[in-house]
């Protein structure tokens, strides 16, 4: 269960970065039924300003030392350099839960905790952290990765993805579903979509109020024809706009938020199986199982009985 996270922060942090894990972990969201996590902003030095990349600092509360009991250690963006403290590393190294944003990745990659994992960074820092660290597993075209106890990301809003998705995975669904309403941000993205996607639209003709026409009909039996129809485009502008905002194709982008709302019934409800399956459009309780494994890994009785929170974990019939 997470309880705790620290960020530890050196010259040169980047502050769009860091304050993505500061919103995602650090504010008081109990009214909303988010848990208050003992969050900790970690400096070398306690008390004393670290500067950003901005020409502003700030003033971390706690020293290194308090990484070694926070449940997850969250690396924000910073400056890459050739050497980092050495009582960051070992935190690093002893840590663990580890996520990283962007840049941050050196941070762990020095630390020794990319070694034979799968990882990410920025695109344009991707061949850099596969030179430095031959041993990581890079992939360089993925929003983040994650590898268990070591999640990385790419830059920017990416971070806000492979933070929400922890939430999502440590904490439920509604969890981070809550949070997310508040950010104000797009539904979670999966992190198997590319990094770099050139764009081709303004907001204007974005696709945003038929993606969110979609999320509210997911059981729904949607085509190419019928969605390009409702985005009034011909088909193939509305696929070649949709691969542009989304860096996917209509029926991943589909299968994947069918996921997303099954795991909240499963985690929020006792509906069986059969009913969350025609809930979410999948149709057939077999053909939920099918996707369901193939994107969270579990069966999702297995997922229910692990992740299901208060009376809900206990099974429903046909579960």
């Amino acid at each position: 269960m997470l309880t705790s996270v620290a960020v530890p922060l050196i010259d040169g942090v980047t502050p769009f970065e860091f304050g993505v894990i500061c919103e995602v972990f650090g504010i008081d969201r109990t009214e909303e039924g988010v848990p208050l996590l003992d969050f900790r902003v970690c400096g070398e030095r306690p008390g004393e300003p670290v500067r950003m990349s901005v020409g502003a600092s700030v003033i971390p509360e706690y020293g290194f030392d308090a990484l070694d009991t926070a449940d997850l250690v969250a690396v924000p963006a910073c400056a890459i350099r050739s050497e980092y403290p050495r009582a960051l590393l070992e935190a690093v190294g002893r840590a663990g839960m580890l996520l990283s944003v962007c840049s941050g990745s050196f941070v762990l990659g020095e630390a020794g905790r990319l070694d034979g994992r799968r990882c990410t960074t920025h695109w344009r820092h991707t061949d850099e952290l596969s030179q430095r660290f031959p041993k990581a597993q890079v992939d360089p075209d993925v929003l983040f990765v994650d590898d268990g106890d070591v999640i990385t990301s790419a830059g920017t809003a990416a971070g806000i993805d492979a933070c929400l998705h922890l939430v999502r995975r440590e904490l439920g669904a509604g969890v981070a579903n809550a949070i997310a309403r508040r950010m104000v941000v797009a539904p979670q993205r999966d992190g198997g979509q590319r990094q770099f996607i050139q764009p081709t639209t303004t907001q204007a003709d974005s696709l945003q109020p038929t993606l969110a026409w979609m999320l509210e009909h997911l059981d729904t039996e949607h085509s190419v024809a019928s969605l390009a129809d409702h985005a009034r485009m011909s088909e193939r502008t509305f696929a070649r706009r949709f691969a542009a905002e989304t860096g996917t194709t209509p029926h991943r982008w589909l299968t994947t938020q069918r996921v997303l709302r099954a795991r909240q019934l499963l985690e929020e409800t006792h509906l069986n199986v059969e009913t969350i399956a025609h809930r979410c459009g999948f149709g057939t309780a077999a053909l939920l199982r099918h996707h369901f494994n193939a994107v969270v890994g579990l069966a999702p009785k297995d997922y229910r009985r692990s992740f299901a929170h208060g009376p809900a974990g206990r099974q429903p019939p046909n579960a």
